[in-house]
C-alpha cells in the first residue's frame, strides 16, 4: 500500500485524487492533508481519510478547526485525531511528513513552491500538478531534485501523456526527468490544446468577454484560475517552459496545437519521424491515477474510449493574434533565470483580478507584458530560490500598480 500526501486537498487536483484514494482503499492510504479556506470540505476530507496530520494555510483557523473536531460526536470522530499544523511551516512540514510515499502537489500558484521544495528535500517521490514550480523556480528546483533523489513524476494531462508516450525510451526513468537534457531520438513535442472557452471567438470579440465567459471551459472541469489561463492560452504557455524543463528539449522543439476535441493529450515525435499520441477522454483522474500507480497500470471501470463515439480528431494551429499570452510564455522562457517567474506571477494577479472585475479580458495580457517590459533588464539568469520569491513579491506588486495605471482601480495585495 502506498501512502499518500495530498497538498492543495480541498482544490480541484486534490479532491479527484482523494477520490481516487477511495475507489482504491486497498492500494492508497492518505497520510497528510493541507489545505486553505474551506474548512467544511476539509472536514469531511479528515473525516473519511483519517491522516496522521492536517496543515492550514491560515493558522489563524487552526482553532476553529480544533473546536470542530473536538465537538464532533463520538461516534463520527475519527479514532485517532490528526496533528494540526498551520502556517507556510505547518505546510511544510506536512509536505515532508515522514510516513509518505508519495506527495501529490495540487496548491494552486506560486503558493505551491515552498512545500514543494520541502517535500523535494525531504526524498518524496512527486507528483507534480503544481506547474507554477518548475515554471518559476526551475533553476533552482532542478538541483534540488539531483541531491534528493526524488522522483518526479507529472501530473497535468499534457506532460502526463508525454511522460506516457516514451515509456519504453530512457526517458522511461524518471532519474531523467529534470535533468535539463534532452536524451537521442526525441525530436518535437506536441502539446494538445482545447482553445478554451474562446476558440471559436473572433478575436475582435475578446473586448467583451465577461468572467463567466472566460470560466466556461468546452471540455474539461477545472478551478477556476486554470479555466482562465485556458482561455488565455497561457496555460498552454506554462506548460511548454514546463515541458522544457521536464524533457530538456529547447523552444523550438515544443509546440502547441488546437485540437478542439481534447481527446490526444500530447505527442512526441522521434528521431525517425515516428509520432506517439496519448488519448483517453478529457478527465484528469487518468493522469493522477498513472501518478499515483506508477510504474504499475491499475485496471478501472471507468468509461472506455470510443473513438467511433468521438467521430474525428481535428486540430489547427494557434490564432497568435487571439492569444498574445501564449507568445509572451515562449518569450520569457526563452529569456529564462527569472523571467518565468516573473511571467508567472504577473499572470496570477492579472487573472485575480479579472476575476475580480477589476479588469477587462484582454488588460491580462496588457499587464503580463507591461510587467515583463519593466523585469527585462533586471533579471538574473541563475536565480536563487532567494531571488525567485523576491521578484515573486516585486512581479505581483508591479501588476497590481499597472492595473491602477491602466484601468484606475486599486486593490488590496493578493496573496500569493
Amino acid at each position: 500500500m502506498k501512502a499518500i500526501s495530498v497538498l492543495g486537498s480541498t482544490g480541484s487536483i486534490g479532491t479527484q485524487t482523494l477520490e481516487i484514494a477511495s475507489e482504491f482503499p486497498d492500494r492508497f492510504r492518505v497520510v497528510a492533508l493541507t489545505a486553505g479556506n474551506n474548512l467544511d470540505l476539509l472536514l469531511e476530507q479528515i473525516l473519511r481519510h483519517e491522516p496522521e496530520v492536517v496543515a492550514l494555510a491560515d493558522a489563524g483557523r487552526l482553532g476553529e478547526l480544533r473546536h470542530r473536531l473536538a465537538s464532533l460526536e463520538p461516534d463520527l470522530r475519527p479514532a485517532r485525531l490528526p496533528e494540526l499544523l498551520g502556517g507556510s511551516e505547518g505546510l511544510c512540514a506536512a509536505a515532508a511528513w515522514a510516513s509518505a510515499d508519495l506527495v501529490v502537489t495540487g496548491i494552486v500558484g506560486c503558493a505551491g513552491l515552498l512545500p514543494t521544495l520541502a517535500a523535494i528535500r525531504a526524498g518524496k517521490d512527486l507528483a507534480l500538478a503544481n506547474k507554477e514550480t518548475l515554471i518559476a523556480a526551475g533553476p533552482v528546483v532542478l538541483p534540488e531534485l539531483k541531491r534528493s533523489g526524488s522522483r518526479l513524476l507529472p501530473a497535468d494531462s499534457e506532460h502526463s501523456a508525454l511522460f506516457q508516450c516514451l515509456q519504453g525510451t530512457p526517458w522511461a526513468d524518471t532519474a531523467r526527468l529534470s535533468t535539463g537534457v534532452p536524451t537521442p531520438g526525441l525530436r518535437r513535442i506536441q502539446l494538445t490544446a482545447s482553445g478554451g472557452a474562446f476558440r471559436d471567438w473572433p478575436a475582435a470579440d475578446l473586448a467583451k468577454a465577461t468572467v463567466a465567459d472566460a470560466t466556461s471551459h468546452p471540455n474539461w472541469s477545472m478551478g477556476r484560475k486554470i479555466t482562465v489561463d485556458s482561455a488565455t492560452l497561457m496555460n498552454k504557455g506554462l506548460e511548454v517552459i514546463e515541458a522544457h524543463y521536464l524533457f530538456g528539449l529547447d523552444y523550438d522543439h515544443i509546440e502547441i496545437v488546437i485540437h478542439p476535441q481534447s481527446i490526444i493529450h500530447s505527442m512526441v515525435e522521434l528521431a525517425d519521424t515516428s509520432v506517439l499520441a496519448q488519448l483517453g477522454w478529457p478527465d484528469m483522474k487518468l493522469p493522477l491515477l498513472y501518478c499515483l500507480s506508477w510504474p504499475e497500470r491499475l485496471e478501472t471501470p471507468w468509461r472506455r474510449l470510443d473513438l467511433t463515439a468521438v467521430g474525428q480528431l481535428t486540430f489547427r494551429a494557434p490564432d497568435r493574434e487571439k492569444y498574445p499570452c501564449m507568445e509572451l510564455a515562449y518569450a520569457a522562457g526563452r529569456a529564462g533565470g527569472t523571467m518565468p517567474a516573473v511571467l508567472n506571477a504577473a499572470n496570477e494577479q492579472a487573472v485575480a483580478l479579472f476575476l475580480e472585475e477589476a479588469i477587462p479580458f484582454l488588460a491580462i495580457p496588457q499587464l503580463i507584458e507591461r510587467v515583463c517590459d519593466r523585469h527585462g533588464t533586471d533579471h538574473r539568469l541563475d536565480p536563487s530560490l532567494d531571488d525567485v520569491l523576491a521578484v515573486d513579491g516585486w512581479a505581483r506588486a508591479a501588476t497590481r500598480e499597472a492595473a491602477v495605471t491602466l484601468h484606475g482601480r486599486p486593490r488590496p495585495a493578493l496573496p500569493a
